[in-house]
């Protein structure tokens, strides 16, 4: 079943594919801004404490969903305050929308992460923000499995 991803053609392949034509990382910055653009808009009555990422700097929601296929595939919906941060909640759902909670354990996200540089680049705070949101994905996927 193919799972509809709110990124309009936008894979993950695409991402690593550009972040090697990109040397630069003002422009690396910029095309994570661009992705962070590319996320529908997230709903207000979603803004709650039970959907907010703990351990970001800026604030951060992870709306879970999970479809009645057996077994459920995860999706979610994310925003944030910040900019390049929203980006990177929609480098999140590339990595993790449309799969198992078991292809959500298994997946090597921090590897994925390194090969994009990311915790080379972004400030300690900002790394921080986004391994707690890898981790948020890997408890959901973890209670519901």
């Amino acid at each position: 079943m193919q799972i509809h991803t709110p990124l309009k053609g936008t894979t993950l392949e695409n991402v690593l594919e550009t972040f090697e034509v990109l040397e630069d990382w003002e422009d690396r910055y910029r095309y994570l801004i661009e992705l962070g653009r590319k996320l529908p808009p997230y709903p207000e009555k979603a803004r709650t404490e039970a959907h907010k990422v703990r351990g970001c700097v800026s604030q951060v929601w992870l709306n879970p969903h999970f479809s009645d296929d057996t077994p459920p595939l995860f999706t979610f919906d994310g925003d944030s305050d910040a900019h390049i941060v929203r980006g990177l909640v929609a480098l999140m759902m590339l990595l993790f929308s449309g799969k198992t909670c078991e292809e959500i354990l298994s997946t090597d996200a921090k590897a994925i992460l390194q090969q994009l540089g990311l915790s080379k680049h972004l400030s300690p705070m900002r790394t921080n923000g986004l391994y707690s949101m890898l981790g948020r994905i890997q408890d959901l996927a973890q209670a519901a499995a």
